[in-house]
């Protein structure tokens, strides 16, 4: 199973199984017996083949087999990494390709370098790949009904998928608005705006072009910056400063791999030294003192340039200061102009104090007819305050005594219960004594005395217990 094959139906829902067999069929009919299935199977393969090569699971035709994720190459190769053993191959591919491109999903790459597709309705894009008219005629025939169903062309040549190219440049302006850059810093090289941005000058007359996102000559670059609205030409002053970079950059490199070598040479002269050869350790050496002289060349070269551009950083940040001055300046003028100078200030501020002084007495007005409408007698409001307090005492104080009169009511039968237990207790107390007195002889004395006990006890458990 190809790596095509593989990535459709790991990764994408619609190429399961059980709908694999109405992908892979000719169901060109169902374009006018299930307008419904024929859309939902075109728009299938259409989001697996973009989806598949933003993933860069289709096989490059290119030389350097580098993947190329924002076009396809419509071939019988492509057919081939499509082939199922159960399924063959999609039989109506060719169908597939020429709705892409008449929806505006695929742009021929011709089409789409010239810039002709962005003038014509997404309806009616050209098809700009290798198909012969006799086959459109036929293609079209057939999609009327006039000729029977024959096998479906596949129209071959590159297309440029439209989504996978807008999902690059939203990712290339998102990055670009992450963090800010200086003027000189917007200004690349082509190998280091690669090096940091990828290959995706290769859709640079989209990005530039149709999408304004940067400029492009020969080989410098120059991107949009933040709150920019487009990009401008690119200037010999960003050519000198794309130059400059690149020969910062390459220096660095040079000077890292002339230290790396004065390393190596002085360990070469060491273990030369330690086996007693005298030639090698000469030979090494001297290579290692050339080596030496040539990296402190390098670093002065460096010096003097990193000093050269940090000038034209400050020189371009002077200039960006002075236009930001300079548009500030029109802006306070604008509004000076619209306050119309101190006098007519002057003139607001005094019908403002006019205005708002009329509003003052206006409502002094109201307030003294409201005061003359009503008098009110304090002493009579004294007294009935007075009378509602008074009442109110009252009230409390009833309440307060039928509360105090139910509690004296419930203490009072409370007691009258205890007085009847105790002496109830008393009379069996007592019943008990004579009985046990009677059968132990106890003397009358004692059972008086034993009785007075008991008329002493108090109704209070406690106090009862430390009189016995």
């Amino acid at each position: 199973m190809s790596e095509l094959l593989t990535y459709l139906q790991t990764n994408d829902p619609q190429f399961r199984k059980a709908r694999l067999g109405a992908l892979y069929s000719d169901f060109r009919p169902l374009q006018t017996t299930n307008p419904d299935g024929y859309t939902a199977n075109i728009n299938a393969w259409l989001s697996g083949l973009s989806s598949a090569s933003l993933a860069g699971a289709i096989s490059s035709s290119s030389q350097t087999h580098q993947h190329d994720l924002l076009t396809l190459s419509i071939n019988q190769k492509l057919l081939s990494e499509l082939e199922t053993r159960e399924w063959g191959r999609p039989l109506a591919l060719g169908t597939v390709v020429r709705e892409g491109i008449q929806r505006g999903d695929f742009v021929a790459a011709g089409e789409f370098n010239s810039g002709e597709y962005k003038s014509r309705p997404k309806g009616g894009r050209g098809w700009g790949i290798n198909l012969s008219p006799l086959a459109v005629l036929s293609w079209g025939a057939r999609t009327l009904g006039i000729l029977g169903e024959g096998e479906d062309m596949l129209p071959e040549g590159k297309v440029v998928i439209l989504s996978n190219l807008q999902l690059a440049a939203k990712e290339f302006s998102k990055r670009l608005q992450a963090v800010p850059r200086s003027r000189t810093e917007r200004v690349f090289s082509r190998k280091t705006f690669r090096e940091e941005f990828g290959d995706v000058l290769g859709r640079g007359r989209y990005l530039g072009r149709d999408k304004g996102l940067l400029a492009c000559d020969g080989e410098t670059v120059k991107v949009r910056g933040q709150g920019e609205k487009s990009v401008g030409a690119v200037t010999r002053e960003d050519e000198t400063i794309a130059s400059l970079k690149s020969l910062i950059k390459d220096l660095e490199i040079q000077t890292v791999a002339l230290e790396k070598k004065v390393d190596e040479l002085s360990n070469t002269a060491r273990t030369a030294v330690e086996k007693k050869n005298r030639t090698s350790a000469l030979a090494a050496l001297k290579s290692k003192k050339i080596a030496e002289t040539s990296l402190s060349k390098r670093h002065d070269t460096l010096a003097q340039l990193e000093q050269v551009f940090a000038s034209i950083e400050q020189a371009a940040d002077q200039v960006e200061l002075v236009r930001v001055m300079e548009a500030s300046t029109k802006v306070l003028s604008g509004l000076n102009k619209e306050v119309g100078g101190v006098e007519r200030v002057d003139n607001v501020v005094e019908q403002l104090r006019e205005q708002m002084g009329m509003v003052g007495e206006v409502g002094d007005v109201i307030a003294e007819v409201g005061r003359n409408a009503v008098v009110v007698d304090d002493g009579e409001v004294d007294d009935e305050l007075e009378a509602m307090e008074k009442a109110e005492r009252e009230k409390i104080e009833e309440k307060e005594r039928v509360i105090r009169e139910a509690r004296e009511k419930r203490e009072a039968e409370e007691t009258k219960k205890r007085l009847d237990d105790l002496e109830a207790v008393e009379k069996e107390a007592k019943e008990k004594a004579s009985k046990e007195a009677e059968k132990e002889g106890v003397t009358e004395q004692d059972l008086d005395d034993s009785t007075e006990i008991l008329k002493r006890m108090s109704l209070d458990p406690t106090t009862a217990l430390e009189t016995a």
